[in-house]
C-alpha cells in the first residue's frame, strides 16, 4: 500500500508538470500569429500622402492672360519683320523712320514679353502666323509709293488692334504682372497709332475714325 501510494503521487506530479509546460507554448503561438497582422496597415497609408503635392504644384495663370501673350508676342514678331522689310523698300523718309522705330520698339516689348513668359511658364511663338506671312510676302512684290500706302494701311490696322488689346488687358486683366506689362507697352502702342494715322492722313489726325463709323 504505501508504495503504490508513492507511484499515485509520482504519476500525478508528472501529469501536472506536463500541463504547465504545455501552455507557455500555446501562448507564444498565439503572440507570434497576432503581430504580423498589425503590420501591413500601415503600409496602405503612406502612399496616398504622396501624390497630392504633384497635383497642386501647376501654373494657375488665367486662360485670357496666357491668349494676351501669344497674340501680343505674335503681333510683335510680325511688327519687326515687316518694320525690317519697310525700312529697304519704303519710299518716303516717313515710312522707312515709323519702320525703324517699329523694329527697335516692338524689339524691346518682345524682350519683355519673353521674359515674363518665362516666370509664367508660357511658351510663346517665335514666327509669325499664316496671316501675317500672307501680307508679308503681298508687300515685299510692292515697291515705291505702293509700298508705303499698304505698308501703312496695315500698320493702322495693326495697332488699332494692339491698343485696344493692351487696353482691355491693363484694365482686366487677372494676372498682377501681365497687367502691368500691357500697361507700361499701352503709351508707346498709342503713339506708334498717332503716327501712323498722321502718315496715312498727312492732313488732320481726326479723319480716320470717320471711315470706319460709315455703314
Amino acid at each position: 500500500m504505501p508504495n503504490f501510494k508513492i507511484l499515485s503521487t509520482g504519476l500525478v506530479a508528472i501529469a501536472l508538470s506536463l500541463a504547465t509546460g504545455c501552455t507557455p507554448t500555446a501562448q507564444q503561438d498565439q503572440n507570434t500569429s497576432e503581430t504580423p497582422s498589425a503590420q501591413p496597415v500601415q503600409t496602405t497609408e503612406s502612399p496616398s500622402q504622396t501624390v497630392s503635392p504633384t497635383a497642386s504644384g501647376q501654373n494657375t495663370l488665367s486662360s485670357s492672360d496666357r491668349q494676351f501673350m501669344n497674340e501680343a508676342a505674335q503681333g510683335g514678331l510680325a511688327e519687326v519683320q515687316l518694320g525690317q522689310l519697310a525700312s529697304q523698300r519704303g519710299a518716303s523718309n516717313a515710312v522707312k523712320q515709323f519702320a525703324q522705330r517699329m523694329v527697335q520698339d516692338h524689339t524691346q516689348v518682345n524682350n519683355q514679353l519673353k521674359q515674363l513668359a518665362t516666370q509664367k511658364g508660357v511658351t510663346l511663338p517665335t514666327s509669325i502666323d499664316s496671316t501675317h506671312q500672307q501680307v508679308q510676302q503681298r508687300l515685299s512684290k510692292l515697291s515705291g509709293t505702293n509700298f508705303d500706302r499698304e505698308y501703312m494701311n496695315e500698320m493702322l490696322k495693326d495697332h488699332e488692334k494692339d491698343v485696344s488689346a493692351f487696353q482691355t488687358e491693363a484694365q482686366q486683366g487677372q494676372d498682377p504682372d501681365v497687367k502691368a506689362l500691357a500697361a507700361q507697352a499701352l503709351p508707346t502702342l498709342q503713339e506708334h497709332l498717332q503716327q501712323a494715322r498722321s502718315i496715312v492722313n498727312p492732313g488732320s489726325s481726326t479723319s480716320t475714325p470717320a471711315p470706319t463709323s460709315t455703314p
